[in-house]
């Protein structure tokens, strides 16, 4: 029996603790549905067509003045940066900020925070634009990513993400050791100063997404300001977002200089081969300039046609200059090996004469010298040149031939005195002049460009 009493006791206090319990989930239950219920009558009451025009804006502050919107934008996505149509696009989530006097309610003792609509022709909005927009859309999936917040106090808070496509005029001078400066401008459309103004958000008016990758680009900074616009209409406010973008280096210098470098240092290759292999000389030769002749196409049709010199168009422009001048060297070469030949000949028909002439000379001699002891006179000659005093066959006049000599020759002559043919030496030439010109060359280029990039990028 006494086992039974407990039992029955132990289930009568489970049973009031269950009641209590159920009563408490009943009566929040009812609570939620009274706050979900109170925020439906809100939004009847203070958007309703007798107490709200959409078509009126919210008065300034102290109800005078023009009404503030603070803007705040995030940057989600930058997708593409086109260098041709000098445009990129971009992803971000845009928000605005106003005090509505006319959306003020009860919070219920803090149990509603805010009033979220999905609708955005159910309260006056700022007719803002992007003045510098060529392309945009709004983001429909699954629904229309925007919301608009209605607090208490009669404060709103409105956010879309939209994708643009802005333009972006570039000065590609120093492409590709550039850094461009893309700016993206926000502005009323119709309201003018006295009734709407834009001002950046105080704090983090511009926030930049953690893993933001641009294949070609890195984002180095961005700078908030002010464009207020005058027109024959008024006065309109107007922000600007300058995103500085500065271009990899590292992709164009394995796809543009290091082959232009290459294609230069194989041209060098005619110098070495042998002078009369025309066909091996002319066809890398020709190859060459070819190569490097669509090397430059190639990068030309990446970039929009501009009446100024880009840095790029010197390096292609001197490395295709140096290729054509390795395919001049050979006609320079291929000239002077044939006019060595030619002197060749020319020499040898001439030993020929004189030994000819020698000959007949020296049978003419014998002749006389004989017809001379037939009549029994002889036959002396006599030196040209005397040897006494001032001659020029005394031991003074060797010693001046010999100082002359030393004077004229040097270490250059000596060296180039190893090549007997002209052609051979200009091919000598060759290898020591384009290769130590193209150093002067990179040296100058890259100390220019570079410094003019550390130039540019100081004052920003």
């Amino acid at each position: 029996m006494g086992v039974w009493r407990i039992l029955l006791i132990l289930a009568t206090i489970l049973s009031l603790f269950c009641g209590v319990t159920l009563g408490i989930n009943k009566r929040s239950d009812m609570s939620s549905a009274n706050v979900r219920v109170r925020e439906k009558q809100i939004i009847d009451e203070i958007i309703g067509p007798k107490n709200y025009d959409k078509r009126i804006r919210p008065a300034g502050a102290n109800n005078t003045g023009p009404a503030v919107v603070h803007i705040n934008i995030m940057i989600r996505n930058v997708q593409t940066i086109s260098d041709v149509k000098m445009e990129y696009s971009i992803q971000i989530t845009f928000r605005e900020q106003w005090l509505d006097t006319r959306l003020t309610f009860d919070n219920m003792e803090g149990r509603i925070q805010y009033l979220t609509l999905t609708e955005t022709d159910m309260v006056w909005m700022p007719d803002l634009f992007f003045k510098n927009e060529k392309e945009g859309h709004f983001h429909k999936i699954i629904l229309p990513n925007l919301y608009i917040r209605i607090y208490p106090d009669g404060g709103v808070l409105y956010s879309i993400r939209i994708s643009l496509t802005l333009s972006c005029p570039m000065d590609l001078k120093l492409f590709p050791l550039d850094r461009q400066q893309c700016q993206l401008l926000m502005a009323s459309y119709g309201w003018t100063t006295e009734d709407l103004v834009f001002l950046w958000k105080d704090v983090d008016p511009v926030q930049v997404t953690k893993n933001l990758h641009l294949p070609r680009f890195t984002l180095e900074k961005f700078i908030t300001d002010y464009c207020n616009s005058k027109t024959n209409t008024g006065e309109y406010s107007c922000l600007r977002v300058d995103l500085v973008f500065k271009r990899e280096f590292s992709y164009y210098l394995i796809q543009y200089y290091i082959p232009c470098c290459m294609l230069v240092i194989v041209s060098w290759v005619s110098f070495w081969l042998d002078q009369n292999a025309v066909p091996a000389r002319v066809s890398l030769g020709v190859t060459t300039l070819l190569t490097m002749s669509t090397q430059t196409s190639s990068i030309n049709n990446t970039l929009p046609p501009v009446s100024y010199t880009k840095a790029i168009d010197v390096w292609t422009g001197v490395c295709l200059t140096f290729v054509f001048g390795a395919l001049l060297e050979f006609a320079l070469v291929n000239y002077a090996s044939r006019s060595d030949k030619h002197r060749e000949k020319l020499k040898e028909k001439l030993k020929e004469q004189k030994k000819l002439w020698e000959m007949e000379h020296a049978a003419a001699l014998e002749a006389a010298m004989q017809e001379q002891a037939e009549d029994g006179h002889t036959f002396a000659m006599k030196p040209l040149v005397s040897r006494h005093n001032g001659g020029m066959g005394g031991e003074k006049g060797r010693h001046c031939e010999i100082h002359v000599q030393t004077q004229r020759k040097n270490c250059c002559r000596t060296w180039l005195s190893k090549f007997p043919t002209r052609s051979k030496r200009i091919d000598v030439i060759s290898r020591i002049t384009f290769p130590l010109v193209f150093a002067f060359f990179n040296m100058a280029y890259w100390s220019t460009y570079l410094f003019t990039e550390e130039e540019e990028d100081g004052p920003k």
